[in-house]
């Protein structure tokens, strides 16, 4: 029998959810931040879904370079390395003095984000070799991923009512500060002793397919079909292929992309990109409902953000449970249908008096979206070895983060253009935030706001069909056993 965590590691497991924890609310606590930042430092809407994206999108470019970085230097070195870049770059970003000096900030963040995650789950990985256990773990792990990213806008509604804009961000310096003094303590250090040197090459195609195809989608989200965005697109995807055809001949890949092989392991890590996408689009939406459309302050919205983060976490908690009595791919798969309605609900939220059904569609959403990111996540780790944790890790990472990034780009760009589309003034023309900020007369306000909530019920749409085949997809491929491929 695999030998069972002590007391030491599940102590380590809580120093752990720290940097989990506060990776993840950095992806959305600036949901509720985002007319003061409109209005302090002149934002337009097109920076503003910079400022959200850039960080999810270089963690998302960054995440299998510092998977195998720490599979190489040390897993534990390379998250002290990370929790002090992060600190250091949150007082950046904090004390900003223009939009793209933000944006700036908020890359670098990304950057020091992307050696956090990786760590932490390759970390849980060695510490926990009991297989029920290393399921308990990363359902926690996984809970704490996706509180993190939901309790962002709550956290961030109270420093908001209190303190200015970049308070926010200062939160992460005596977090990191704590994680720096005990990791030496209470974690282990874990490394390959056969890795070889990191690909530099590899690294800059990874870079090189991320980045554009990012662009490419957003742009064309935002703007319909165009010759630079199609073409980033196109760069991004030859790019991508050459990527995988280099890591298919190298003898130390960056990317184990034969794991693609396995069809569980591919559905999964498809389902953390585009559940992640559908869901994180939803939520960068609703946060904006609930200040721009509800008339909410940001202390008040941060607390009707509270049900569906609750929500997540039971969820996320009994999906490993029931998924010893049941298949994983049924549960994931009733969890998908579950998330199908709430979507199918958020298409029908009504121009005014919207709060209750948005409220219930998204809790309806995350409810049933928990269980894909716990026990895809598990399956894909038990899918490596002990050594190569870490770049598996990243590789489950860069899906969900990805995908949170995605949708935010994606579904935020959509909204935005059927927002557009509308007929609106010249103050509200460029977006509702725009509008309150202008103080426009009541009868364009109101329908600048039933123009927002148009391109909400499209977003809610784009996830129902998103998650509708995805649970085909789960249903279909997944192997008939409890463990993972």
């Amino acid at each position: 029998m695999t030998e069972r965590a002590t007391r030491r590691e599940w102590i380590g497991l809580a120093v752990l959810a720290l940097p989990t924890i506060l990776a993840a609310m950095d992806f959305s606590v600036l949901f509720l931040a985002l007319p003061l930042l409109e209005k302090d430092l002149h934002a337009s809407s097109t920076q503003l879904l910079w400022i959200m994206d850039v960080y999810g999108f270089t963690i998302a470019g960054f995440l299998v370079t510092m998977g195998t970085l720490g599979d190489r230097i040390g897993r534990r070195r390379l998250l002290m390395i990370g929790a002090a870049a992060f600190g250091l770059f949150s007082v950046v970003a904090a004390y900003s003095t223009s939009a793209d000096m933000l944006i700036a900030a908020r890359a670098l963040l990304g950057i020091a984000g992307a050696t956090l995650m990786p760590s932490t789950l390759a970390l849980i990985s060695g510490m926990f070799r009991n297989e029920r256990q290393r399921g308990t773990a990363i359902s926690v792990w996984a809970t704490c991923l996706l509180v993190g990213t939901v309790i962002g806008p709550l956290v961030g509604g109270v420093l908001l009512s209190v303190f200015w804009w970049g308070s926010v961000f200062l939160m992460g310096v005596p977090v990191m500060a704590l994680l720096l003094v005990t990791a030496p303590i209470l974690l282990p250090e874990q490394r390959d002793s056969t890795a070889g040197r990191i690909d530099l090459i590899s690294v800059l195609l990874s870079l090189g397919a991320i980045l554009p195809v990012i662009y490419g989608l957003k742009e064309i989200a935002n703007t319909g079909l165009r010759l630079v965005p199609a073409l980033a697109l196109v760069l991004g995807l030859g790019v991508g292929a050459a990527f995988v055809v280099r890591q298919l001949r190298s003898k130390n890949p960056l990317m184990d992309v034969r794991l693609f092989r396995t069809p569980a392991v591919a559905v999964g890590l498809v389902v953390l990109l585009l559940g992640g996408a559908a869901a994180g689009g939803v939520s960068y939406l609703f946060a904006q409902f609930l200040q721009l459309v509800a008339g909410l302050s940001a202390l008040h919205a941060g607390f009707w953000l509270v049900p569906d983060s609750l929500g997540m976490i039971v969820s996320s908690l009994l999906a490993p449970v029931i998924a010893r009595r049941f298949r994983p791919a049924y549960v994931i798969t009733g969890g998908l249908v579950v998330s199908l309605l709430g979507f199918v609900v958020l298409a029908h939220i009504p121009a005014t008096g919207g709060l209750p059904v948005a409220l219930t569609g998204i809790v309806i959403v995350f409810f049933g979206i928990a269980p894909t990111w716990v026990l895809g996540t598990d399956q894909t780790i038990a899918a490596a070895t002990a050594e190569r944790a870490g770049s598996v890790a990243s590789m489950s990472e860069t899906a969900s983060e990805l995908g949170i990034s995605l949708g935010i780009a994606v579904l935020g760009s959509v909204s935005n253009a059927v927002y557009r589309g509308q007929a609106l003034p010249g103050g509200a023309r460029e977006s509702l935030a725009a509008a309150v900020a202008a103080n426009v007369p009541a009868d364009v306000l109101d329908t600048a706001r039933a123009a927002f909530t148009s391109g909400f019920h499209a977003a809610g749409w784009i996830g129902a069909v998103v998650v509708a085949i995805l649970a085909v997809a789960v249903a279909v491929s997944f192997r008939p056993t409890n463990s993972a491929a």
